[in-house]
């Protein structure tokens, strides 16, 4: 049965999953495959994601077929697969806020003049989607529960994937609880990134014994994310987001800051994270940790929501609806309850075989 997908904003992250979709199609259940961490995921393999609908502000976009848009600047995502014609016309959906002011020449948005958005529910509803993917730039508050009201209004799933909170907000879980429609989020991690890092070496230091003073995350890239997230305003949830889900590994307060740092224009998809981590250990004597991380942004990002796509469906088979705590632990850095990865992981892993619910 395929897994009939939609998704808000046609950039380097969505570039990358559809790749992706492409890429591992032919990934057979008998073999450990480079890239993936479930080659089946509870009866659902890859090749059983379709897209459904698109929706876009770039006027370079919209009225394309999918496969093509994905390859559209300012999307610089690398490409490893070749798409074929995927039969999808992106379509205009709302501005709103989801266009800080200095974006609105980079995204290429398209004049509301002449250009009219879309009934983003009754395009959901029209193709059959399963879910809905959350893809808008850092700070779309308004865009992203926009798109989430539409999720419910057409009968659909909902996947969060940046930090703005709704996943982990109790209201819009009980939304979607009463629909009896999973909701995944908020934030997500990236397959090996800056987060799942930073988290795995304050695991590491608290489970020795040793004292975290304080610590930092810092993060440059040349795409269109960091260029939008040079407007400070647009970082509050994004902060946030990053610094709770290290700070909630140790079990006491610790000086920390984790965020964007800056936009380097030559760095294109790559991003360059560094953490440093401070503290004593036996005698108090000090303990210093450098890191320095490079990878492709936005592959990183898809390498964990082919993950999510499917743990929804098999969410929306099994009639749960509301948080989806599982996937939502391990997957995201602002889940509705943080708790270790090695514990998320098992959590997912007992979700998939129906041992635990949601």
């Amino acid at each position: 049965m395929p897994i009939r997908v939609a998704i808000a904003g046609i950039g380097n992250c969505a570039s990358a999953l559809i790749q992706g979709v492409h890429y591992y199609r032919n990934a057979d259940d008998n073999d450990r495959i480079p890239g993936l961490m479930h080659v089946n995921f509870g009866g659902y393999r890859i090749k059983d994601v379709e897209f459904v609908a698109a929706f876009e502000v770039n006027r370079d976009k919209i009225g394309k077929d999918l496969a093509e848009a994905i390859f559209t600047p300012p999307n610089c995502c690398v490409k490893f697969a070749e798409v074929p014609r995927l039969g999808v016309e992106v379509m205009p959906g709302p501005i709103l806020d989801s266009v800080a002011p200095h974006m609105r020449e980079p995204f290429r948005v398209y004049d509301e003049n002449v250009v009219k958005p879309v009934d983003v529910a009754e395009v959901l509803r029209e193709a059959k989607a399963d879910m809905l993917i959350n893809f808008l730039p850092v700070g779309s508050y308004k865009a992203s529960r926009y798109y989430a009201q539409a999720a419910l209004d057409a009968g659909c799933a909902f996947v969060n994937c940046i930090p703005e909170f709704i996943a982990s907000d109790s209201e819009w879980s009980r939304k979607f609880e009463e629909k009896g429609l999973p909701i995944a989020g908020d934030d997500v991690k990236s397959q090996v990134g800056a987060t799942i890092v930073h988290r795995a070496l304050a695991h590491t230091l608290v489970s020795r014994g040793v004292k975290i003073l304080k610590t930092y995350q810092l993060n440059v890239g040349g795409n269109t994310d960091f260029l939008n997230m040079t407007d400070d305003h647009r970082l509050e949830t994004k902060k946030i987001s990053k610094t709770e889900a290290v700070t909630s590994l140790v079990p006491y307060d610790v000086s920390a800051w984790a965020g964007p740092s800056g936009y380097v224009p030559f760095l294109n998809d790559t991003k360059v994270c560094h953490i440093r981590m401070e503290g004593t250990k036996f005698g108090d004597t000090p303990v210093v940790i450098d890191v320095r991380l490079a990878v492709e942004d936005s592959p990183n990002s898809a390498g964990m929501v082919i993950d999510v796509i499917r743990a929804v469906k098999l969410a929306l088979d099994r009639g749960i609806g509301g948080q989806l705590i599982s996937i939502s632990a391990y997957a995201f850095k602002h889940p509705p309850k943080q708790v270790p990865d090695h514990v998320a992981r098992q959590w997912v892993e007992e979700f998939i075989e129906g041992k635990r619910e949601r």
